[in-house]
């Protein structure tokens, strides 16, 4: 494959990962939750100009599990690239939300300024009674709707998505997570 080509094609494959149009895997177990909040999410080409060196630091970043290790990833990027762009900070507060997805179980989270809908993994919450209490305490603001979970807040920018996504994925994390170690003891 050449190079334009091969350029042709990790373009078009990021922009429909963007849009939520791959499908998870889970031939080996794992999945990857995807989040959509309406924002340029990625490491331009003016921010880090080589390719390769743009799709190993992807690489990286698709691996951290843990709040430290992005802290460290980012204050790297800072070191060898300088301050990082919008699209860059974006994409390292959706990675914290994606893990905190993950560990909720929410395969699909979309935002937008009303909220935010997401979908859970095979449709199932770890919790399905810690669910009902966690909605039952959201004012009325929360409710299920097929297999969708519909949470309505009032985002007036960009920075309140993000901080209301992370914020739902985490709590929903910490009832999810509750469930497992109430099952482990068992």
């Amino acid at each position: 494959v050449g190079y334009e080509l091969y350029q042709d094609m990790l373009e078009e494959a990021l922009a429909k990962m963007r849009a939520g149009e791959l499908p998870d895997s889970d031939d080996d177990g794992k999945w990857s939750p995807q989040i959509n909040l309406g924002l340029p999410v990625l490491i331009p080409g003016t921010y880090v100009a080589d390719l390769d060196v743009r799709l190993g630091l992807y690489r990286r970043l698709s691996s951290f599990n843990s709040k430290k290790e992005l802290e460290g990833f980012a204050a790297e990027l800072h070191d060898r690239f300088g301050k990082p762009p919008a699209e860059v900070e974006n994409l390292l507060r959706v990675v914290m939300i994606k893990s905190m997805c993950r560990r909720a179980n929410i395969a699909k989270l979309d935002g937008g300024p009303k909220g935010a809908t997401l979908r859970f993994h095979n449709d199932r919450f770890p919790d399905p009674e810690g669910l009902l209490t966690w909605i039952g305490g959201q004012n009325a603001l929360a409710k299920v709707k097929g297999t969708k979970l519909i949470v309505r807040r009032d985002w007036a920018d960009n920075e309140q998505k993000i901080k209301g996504a992370y914020a739902i994925a985490r709590d929903l994390a910490k009832v999810a997570e509750k469930e497992t170690s109430a099952s482990e003891v068992s």
